[in-house]
């Protein structure tokens, strides 16, 4: 059993995290963050794009481990670091439903600007489709 926290580095996404390590016992945090790919690009050229794709996923999951590991207790929290790459609500749903995710904790509304009102509405679609309970952060 495992609590899931979508993250994308913005303020909501750490109070996500901050709220996981409050609120979970023994549960096992995973941390997912999702590579959102324009759908054009895969048509363009799917070898150099699956080669990119796979060094971006790897540069972002150092950074992300090591930008967590600020805010985790990594003594007392056990969590993992986890990859998707599509569209961001469809991969967090559909990891929820193919790992035992117990929980899915999310924030509010992602990184400023334009993406902000976008992740609002990633927020919005787990909700709605999620298997599991989701509980929404500010």
């Amino acid at each position: 059993m495992a609590i899931l926290v979508p993250y994308d580095g913005s303020h909501p996404a750490q109070n996500a995290v901050e709220h996981a390590v409050k609120t979970t016992g023994d549960e096992e945090i995973i941390l997912l963050r999702v590579i959102e790919v324009a759908s054009g690009s895969i048509e363009a050229g799917i070898n150099l794009v699956q080669e990119k794709l796979k060094e971006k996923q790897e540069e972002e999951a150092d950074e992300l481990s090591e930008e967590i590991e600020t805010i985790l207790d990594t003594d007392r929290v056990e969590f993992r670091v986890e990859t998707a790459v599509g569209k961001p609500s469809r991969e967090i749903v559909s990891f929820a439903e193919e790992h035992d995710i117990t929980q899915i904790i999310i924030g509010s509304h992602g990184r400023e600007g334009v993406s902000r009102v976008l992740l609002g509405n990633v927020a919005e679609n787990v909700v709605r489709r999620a298997p599991t309970t989701v509980t929404v952060v500010r």
